[in-house]
């Protein structure tokens, strides 16, 4: 079984197409780890606030058949695959970790996880001592030396 780590956002109705996506990530995957939920400044675009957190499971499915699954599970919750790389979203999910593989056509681990606290923190709550397959460091220690100026983030009181 692959240990999988997805980092999940939304900025339009977050709470009823978060819920969703997890419901069907359930659904699809089986029991979820959550982290707990921040809201951020969207980044790249101006728009409305993202909620972000990261959710774990273990799976028998490759790599690219839980990307596809994310795929279906957006689109059910109304994104579109043309908007442009920063816009609002319904629903992103996006393959942080499967395992400690590194699949560079895929983008896993995700460049991400190093450059946005809204994806390091999240991901650091849940799996503190886990270590970056590239940088060999723990997602912990990586929090700890993170420059934490650039972004504003909040953590909120929401229950998926």
């Amino acid at each position: 079984m692959a240990q999988v780590y997805v980092s999940i956002g939304s900025n339009i109705e977050p709470n009823s197409h978060i819920r969703a996506g997890l419901a069907d990530m359930r659904q699809r995957f089986g029991t979820l780890t959550l982290s707990p939920v921040y809201e951020s400044e969207a980044v790249g675009f101006d728009g409305d606030n993202f909620y972000n957190l990261v959710a774990a499971f273990e799976t028998g499915v490759d790599v690219h058949s839980v990307a596809n699954i994310l795929r279906e599970i957006e689109k059910n919750n109304g994104r579109k695959r043309t908007e442009k790389r920063f816009s609002a979203r319904t629903l992103d999910l996006d393959i942080l970790l499967y395992d400690d593989l590194i699949f560079k056509d895929m983008n896993v681990p995700r460049n991400e996880i190093l450059k946005y606290a809204f994806v390091l923190l999240p991901l650091s709550e849940i799996a503190p001592a886990l270590k970056h397959p590239v940088t060999g460091q723990s997602y912990a220690d990586l929090w700890q030396a993170f420059d934490k100026q650039g972004e504003s983030l909040w953590r909120i009181d929401v229950l998926f």
